[in-house]
């Protein structure tokens, strides 16, 4: 349901140990986070720091809807294109990239836009949360486990182990799941990382979420998925294909491209492919504002108002808050 354009913003949370403001823009696929940060950055003179869990690999472009070469002309987008389809990456490993960029940032006085999509990597930059360490041996227990026994046999077993990492990750989500397992073996405590905590940030920040009502959401989606078609998916992950997608760990999971390869091995037709693809992404959409709603902190602005106009309410209010990006 789309919420009106609010005349103040909530204070910022006091106490941070971070120098300076950051905006962060978070939504559901479709909702127009990109565009929304395009226009922000540019009037700020920010730079963009991506908290996606797929554009950081390289050549996986349209169906991660990456901003292209020509939106980016002019803003710096950071943790975008820095990795190869085989390298994994864990919530972890994007934290400490991810603070590495604000503390460089906030050295050189520049102000920070985040965008993204995926809910624990946003909270993990953010928030104080601490991600215990990995045993090896451990982990290969469990993965065993997972490719004989499946992933929701094992989100079964997580349920009863830790009843609250379970309600938040999907029963095909094997990864997380061994994740998870994992941790609780390792600790004997529960996956608590896994959600995000309440109360001040550790990195003072404005959290502008896009909201779109539900149909239009939905007919976003299956208009983008159609552009993604025409616009090469399928060359895409031929291309990714050839580079070994399949056998990916972590860029093989990116919403859309399973079902392409699918299609590629003569499993799925194209119309087929398309269904699949926007009945995922909707599904998907749905728990990503599930996520965003549950963080009281993330103040909603209208996502059907243009880019820009939604861009300068946000300079707007940050103004009339009395506060600047500056520290």
């Amino acid at each position: 349901m789309s919420g009106a354009q609010p005349d103040t913003l909530d204070p910022i949370p006091a106490g941070s140990l971070w120098p300076q403001v950051v905006v962060c823009v978070v939504g559901a696929t479709a909702s127009g986070k990109t565009d929304v940060s395009l226009e922000l950055a540019r009037l700020l003179g920010a730079e963009i720091i991506s908290a996606d869990a797929y554009q950081v690999y390289r050549g996986m472009d349209i169906g991660t809807a990456k901003a292209t070469q020509a939106q980016r002309a002019g803003v710096t987008h950071h943790l975008i294109d820095i990795l190869d389809i085989h390298d994994e990456l864990s919530v972890a490993q994007f934290q400490a990239a991810g603070r590495s960029v604000l503390a460089d940032l906030a050295t050189r006085g520049v102000p920070a836009v985040v965008v993204g999509g995926s809910g624990l990597y946003v909270r993990a930059l953010l928030d104080d949360l601490r991600f215990p360490g990995s045993d090896p041996a451990i982990r290969a227990a469990w993965e065993r486990r997972l490719e004989r026994d499946g992933p929701r046999a094992l989100h079964a077993l997580l349920a009863q182990r830790d009843p609250d990492a379970a309600a938040v990750i999907l029963p095909s989500n094997g990864r997380r799941i061994v994740r998870a397992l994992e941790v609780g073996e390792l600790t004997g405590g529960p996956f608590a990382a896994s959600l995000p905590r309440a109360g001040p940030p550790m990195v003072a920040h404005l959290s502008i979420g896009l909201d779109v009502e539900d149909a239009l959401l939905e007919q976003r989606i299956a208009q983008r998925v159609d552009r993604m078609l025409a616009e090469g998916l399928l060359d895409e992950v031929r291309d990714l294909r050839a580079r070994g997608l399949a056998q990916c760990r972590t860029a093989g999971r990116a919403l859309g491209y399973g079902d392409v390869l699918a299609h590629l091995e003569g499993s799925l037709d194209l119309d087929e492919v398309r269904e699949a693809i926007v009945g995922r992404t909707r599904r998907f959409a749905r728990r990503q504002v599930r996520w965003f709603r549950r963080d009281p902190r993330t103040q909603w602005l209208d996502g059907t108002t243009p880019p820009s106009s939604t861009a300068s309410s946000i300079t707007s209010l940050l103004g009339r808050s009395g506060r600047t990006l500056w520290a």
